[in-house]
């Protein structure tokens, strides 16, 4: 079996990141930014009043000096300032020449044509001036290639003088949930049925990640079937995701399907619990992941492999999440042959691993935030130990 680390390398080296789109600032939340942005303009592009009050020059004060005329955002003062006059001006605003300071209109008194000093005044030039280039000037790289879009980078590449930006693909992700003993969400169930939770399960870890997903429903234990909805998904799919059926259990039917279909297995059975029984490989162009049927070991090699996969294709350069440490409430005994990943929570900074780690249980996966890393063969660790743990949705 592969070790979970050497897995996710192969899993990472099945295909090279999609390639890039260029696509609206609007449409870019949630992306990677395919390349480093640079500054088109110079922000401000030139001296403007961080305040409202009035320009003018220090060596004026405290006055009066006569007012000439106004400056608002958009409608700049039309000359240059001489020695005693003053402006009008108002919070972004353009300082004309010839002024070196912004008296707030707080310490300010107009009496008809004339400003005096009524406050505590301007104790140096440039005072409630924002500079010209003070955010960035033009050539001034602002964005990494990389960089996961948000609103604050999506506002920052607007003020650096773009409407569009190359972006990663969203990749697109077809997800089959297999077996007979599955009927839809909502649907009454038989003693012999139970709810199909996978896909909906695999939709919400997704959501926030930049990729498009289609649920594909339910496939039962028919070889025929099986062949002919994963064929119809590798037209239009980046990766298919199969859930259930990928162990050697004679209803156990996604790999003999796979194989029929063309597909190359890279690698099936990682040394980690749970989930041990996944496989990944290409079928077509599309990458497929097989993952276990058990709630839980579905949720944990998804967030393991498939999460990873998506940042990857879509353009991340740092696609795994980064462990994170915290003390341990219980006492957590020695590792065994395989990484264990204990669904666990996180509260008040400390971290408590679920006494419930049964594959086929999905309660304890409401409370779950994280996963207890338990390495192999790691001496047993006493309460207040600090262990690692990757963050999950």
């Amino acid at each position: 079996m592969l070790r979970v680390e050497e897995a996710l390398e192969r899993l990472l080296a099945l295909s090279p990141p999609l390639p890039s789109v260029t696509t609206l600032l609007e449409d870019a939340v949630g992306c990677y930014l395919a390349n480093e942005v640079a500054a088109r303009r110079t922000q401000p592009a030139a001296d403007l009043s961080a305040m409202d009050g009035y320009a003018l020059a220090v060596a004026d004060l405290p006055g009066p000096s006569h007012i000439v005329g106004e400056s608002a955002a958009g409608r700049p003062f039309d000359g240059r300032l001489r020695a005693g006059e003053a402006i009008r001006i108002f919070t972004g605003a353009y300082v004309p020449d010839g002024a070196d300071c912004v008296l707030i209109q707080e310490d300010a008194q107009q009496r008809r044509e004339y400003l005096h000093l009524v406050g505590d005044g301007i104790n140096r030039q440039g005072q409630h001036i924002r500079r010209a280039g003070g955010d960035f000037h033009i050539g001034d790289p602002v964005l990494r290639a990389g960089t996961l879009l948000g609103a604050g980078q999506i506002a920052l590449a607007a003020m650096a003088g773009y409407g569009v930006l190359g972006v990663g693909q969203r990749p697109k992700v077809h997800l089959l949930a297999t077996g007979d003993e599955l009927v839809a969400p909502g649907e009454v169930c038989s003693q012999a049925t139970i709810p199909s939770s996978n896909n909906v399960m695999l939709r919400a870890l997704l959501r926030g990640l930049p990729c498009d997903v289609t649920d594909n429903g339910i496939v039962g234990d028919d070889l025929a079937a099986l062949e002919a909805r994963l064929k119809g998904m590798a037209q239009s799919a980046d990766i298919i995701v199969t859930t259930g059926g990928v162990s050697v259990g004679d209803h156990d039917l996604v790999q003999a399907a796979l194989k029929n279909c063309g597909a190359k297995i890279d690698f099936w059975k990682v040394a980690m619990r749970p989930g041990k029984p996944i496989m990944a490989g290409n079928i077509g162009n599309a990458l497929v992941l097989g993952l276990p049927g058990n709630p839980a070991s579905a949720f944990v090699t998804a967030s393991l492999f498939l999460c990873p996969l998506v940042r990857h294709l879509a353009g991340s350069p740092t696609p795994f999440a980064e462990p994170c440490a915290a003390e341990t409430t219980t006492d957590l005994p020695s590792g065994g042959i395989r990484t264990e990943f204990l669904r666990a929570y996180v509260r008040d900074g400390k971290i408590t691993a679920d006494d419930r780690q049964d594959s086929g249980m999905v309660s304890p996966l409401a409370d779950c935030n994280a996963l207890l890393i338990q390495d192999v063969d790691v001496p047993a660790r006493a309460r207040g130990s600090v262990v690692r743990y990757l963050p999950v949705a």
